[in-house]
């Protein structure tokens, strides 16, 4: 069920997605290096192995949760712990002395090799299961099942789709990167205070 609640969740998962990271910077060194067509070969792959934590994380926990009510609760301060790392992050870089934009190496290949590089990074990267891993503990009740779980997988899913697509055609504009340029530590004191309160909301929630 699509409620006001999770509708803010679901942005929050935009806004994880989109904050610097392997992925988006990845996708975006390589929009703005190769061209577009490259960083959507690689965005694909990222989106590949995304799906793939996805799906896993959904079949395990819902099974899981189901028989220790306990693990529920272990993973939502794990979320909790996540989220305030990700504000860390975000506050850091937005207090960097730095005034170059990281975004990241390019990746350059053919079509099937940026695809499979784009699977690889997300497929080897802890952040990836311990994100989907925390946001179904968020929205999704103790006693899930798996219906339940797959149809927050294919809700959260378009999600990353519109965020690491969205990159491949965002950062091969000149415009769009000189906008971020300038505009990025207030980008990441925004990320860095979403995270935060998301992070306190989640710890001091009350599970009924």
């Amino acid at each position: 069920m699509i409620t006001p609640e999770f509708m803010a969740i679901w942005v929050a998962w935009l806004l994880a997605g989109g904050s610097p990271g392997p992925a988006t910077m990845g996708i975006a060194g390589t929009a703005m290096t190769a061209g577009r067509k490259q960083a959507l070969a690689f965005a694909l792959g990222i989106l590949a192995g995304s799906a793939s934590w996805g799906i896993a994380a959904a079949l395990g926990l819902s099974a899981i949760m189901l028989t220790n009510a306990w693990v529920f609760e272990v993973l939502r301060y794990a979320g909790a712990a996540y989220l305030g790392w990700l504000a860390l992050k975000a506050l850091k870089r937005a207090t960097s002395k730095e005034d170059d934009v990281a975004l990241g190496t390019p990746f350059k290949g053919s079509y099937r090799s940026l695809f499979a590089k784009g699977a690889a990074i997300h497929l080897t990267n802890p952040k990836a299961i311990l994100s989907w891993g925390a946001i179904y503990t968020i929205v999704a009740p103790a006693d899930a099942v798996p219906t339940t779980l797959f149809g927050y997988f294919a809700m959260l899913y378009a999600g990353s789709i519109l965020i690491f697509i969205g990159y491949a055609f965002l950062f091969s504009s000149k415009k769009v990167v000189y906008v971020y340029s300038r505009a990025r530590r207030l980008f990441d004191l925004a990320f860095a205070g979403f995270f935060g309160l998301a992070s306190f909301k989640i710890l001091t929630a009350r599970l009924q």
